[in-house]
């Protein structure tokens, strides 16, 4: 058999399959130009939109990717048991294809995965697992989480774990997700802006960046609380982005400068989002555009700047997008993403 890895970058510029349904809508995200929610800015400001793939969030790519080579591999066959650790739209990307290709599917959560997530990953008929106790020695959820698979693989005959914090054809999916942005741009990118988890999109944005000698530079956008890029490991609210382990596929030199955001800033991006680009994002999208405020005086002028929007706002109904969820744990902070156009008149109305 020959390495699964051993070519998790040479064909990661194929297009998706046009003949397996609905798999054949990953990928190939627009790519718009953002005019409204940072006014007067002095660059270019594109997103790409990867909260558009038909899943809702970029991990389509990556869970295709790793369930086509490891198929083609012959480590999934007829009944082989997927299962994997996810806080969400990495189990989301995997329930798809699964249920596409008649895959059994076991996505083990914990406690803060939403319970939007949870009704999808169920909807696709994935069979949640969930860890309701974080690691006695780290008290964290993750090291629970990634316990709990292990145990479930080495009980389960015929099992896969995709393994997506180390699994190379994580990174290998997202040269074409690079690939793209590039190539809708004419070859000008001068900046990215991309959030953390994993580090998939990152390192694989990264790698096709350096392999085609681009000069583009690269913030990587870290939660405040994350580990990932040498920060103090405090408790964050917002799931899927940063994490309290760093992951196999970190690299030092995958970004130029780390940002790292809190929570509410998070929330301040995606309801700036909303209201003044009618676009329903997740947490990560918001931490990004958030990242770009922070340095945009630093940015010359008429240079071109590309943020990726990872998931659909849909997913944090009842945290982001929750008044009250947002009251409860911030307080009133809803002035940060309204304007004073935005409070209603008093509106006389005359008896006829």
């Amino acid at each position: 058999m020959r390495n699964y890895l051993s070519t998790a970058t040479e064909d990661s510029l194929i297009s998706p399959p046009t003949d397996e349904g609905v798999l054949s809508a990953i990928a190939n995200t627009p790519l718009v130009k953002l005019t409204r929610v940072l006014p007067e800015l002095r660059f270019d400001l594109y997103a790409k939109l990867e909260l558009l793939n038909p899943s809702g969030s970029t991990k389509d790519r990556p869970a295709l990717n790793i369930i086509r080579h490891a198929m083609a591999a012959g480590m999934i066959r007829e009944g082989t048991v997927i299962v994997e650790s996810s806080s969400g739209n990495m189990g989301i990307g995997l329930a798809q294809a699964c249920a596409y290709y008649g895959l059994r599917f076991i996505c083990v959560v914990d406690p803060k995965t939403t319970s939007q997530n949870i009704r999808l990953l169920e909807a696709y008929g994935a069979e949640v697992d969930l860890v309701a106790t974080p690691d006695e020695n780290t008290g964290e959820y993750l090291h629970a989480r990634l316990a709990r698979v292990r145990s479930i693989v080495e009980k389960t005959e015929n099992s896969f774990w995709p393994d997506q914090y180390s699994n190379l054809y994580n990174p290998g999916a997202h040269h074409r997700t690079m690939h793209e942005m590039v190539t809708a741009l004419g070859g000008k990118v001068d900046y990215l802006f991309c959030a953390t988890s994993t580090c998939g999109t990152i390192r694989g944005c990264a790698e096709y960046l350096k392999k085609n000698d681009m000069k583009t530079r690269v913030y990587a956008v870290d939660a405040v609380g994350s580990v990932i890029f040498g920060g103090k490991k405090a408790k964050r609210l917002i799931p899927g982005h940063g994490a309290a382990l760093r992951p196999e596929l970190f690299q030092e030199d995958m970004a130029h400068e780390c940002i790292q955001v809190t929570d509410l800033d998070c929330i301040e991006g995606c309801r700036r989002l909303a209201k003044r680009e009618a676009i329903l994002a997740g947490g990560s999208s918001g931490a990004v555009l958030m990242a770009v405020e922070r340095v945009k005086n630093e940015i010359e002028h008429g240079a071109t700047c590309v943020v990726i929007f990872p998931d659909r706002g849909e997913r944090y109904l009842d945290t982001i997008y929750s008044d009250k969820w947002v009251e409860e744990h911030f307080g009133s902070v809803a002035h940060l993403w309204r304007s004073p156009s935005e409070v209603p008149e008093c509106i006389a109305v005359t008896a006829i």
